[in-house]
């Protein structure tokens, strides 16, 4: 990714920003993902609703329950993308669902579509590499990139096979469980990230979790930067739907993690 790349070079840390797309609606969204890359944000990452999720905690839970009740579609997901291409949007847009919805729509046409949309990678929680074939040729074929996930509890071979096979970054996930703020920075993870930055070109993000400016700042200097998604969404719905605080938000964590370290 192109972004990516650039920011590397420049040696500074990379900000990746999560959205559930369709809360608190599919217009608010749009003008968020605008906002975050005027304010810096490297990376979006865009979840689509899914009602049964593997590693999602009850704040993108609850942002997923809304925007299901608003019959959000994948088609909406490609038009959203398509639109904010068309409006110059250059950060990177990454695709974050589980396999079901994928399944359902059908792996090759799923990538060609995605990916002529706009998109720029995918994130399955619930694939493992290697599972899906299918999928995997036709990403590799559309230059669509996948990123997989890895742990404190990951075996280190296993951890290794990860990050090579991910594309663009590696998401190192902080704690054990799911998705969500948390105060505390687990003491185990500096030797983790260590291990996987010796092991690994592509760069590491650390995700789940980060929910201030201050710990965003401490795993930017472990890592090559941190991924911020459940204390985004909780900055929305303690607004009642209103999205200027989750902006200004944002703004603090990308400021925080572009300090130089």
């Amino acid at each position: 990714m192109t972004r990516i790349r650039e920011v590397r070079l420049k040696r500074q840390k990379l900000f990746c920003a999560f959205l559930t797309l369709g809360y608190p609606s599919i217009s608010a969204v749009k003008g968020m993902i605008l906002e975050f890359e005027k304010l810096g944000v490297d990376i979006l990452e865009l979840g689509f609703p899914y009602s049964d999720p593997l590693a999602d905690g009850p704040t993108i839970q609850f942002s997923s329950e809304a925007a299901l009740r608003r019959k959000v579609t994948l088609e909406d997901a490609f038009r959203t993308v398509e639109m904010l291409r068309r409006m110059g949007l250059r950060m990177p847009v990454i695709f974050f669902s589980y396999l079901n919805p994928i399944y359902h729509y059908g792996m090759k046409a799923f990538v060609k579509r995605a990916k002529r949309a706009g998109f720029d990678g995918l994130i399955i929680p619930d694939l493992l590499p290697g599972s899906e074939p299918v999928l995997e040729a036709a990403c590799r074929e559309s230059g669509l990139c996948r990123t997989f996930l890895a742990a404190p509890t990951t075996p280190k071979a296993r951890a290794v096979q990860l990050a090579r096979k991910s594309k663009g970054f590696v998401y190192f996930v902080s704690t054990r469980g799911v998705t969500g703020a948390r105060k505390a920075v687990p003491a185990d993870i500096r030797a983790s990230i260590r291990a996987m930055n010796r092991a690994c070109p592509t760069p590491v993000l650390i995700g789940f979790g980060v929910s201030s400016p201050e710990q965003a700042k401490i795993f930017a200097a472990m890592s090559q930067g941190v991924i911020v998604g459940s204390a985004i969404i909780d900055r929305i719905r303690k607004a009642g739907g209103r999205t200027a605080s989750a902006v200004r938000f944002v703004d603090e964590m990308v400021r925080a993690v572009k300090e130089k370290q």
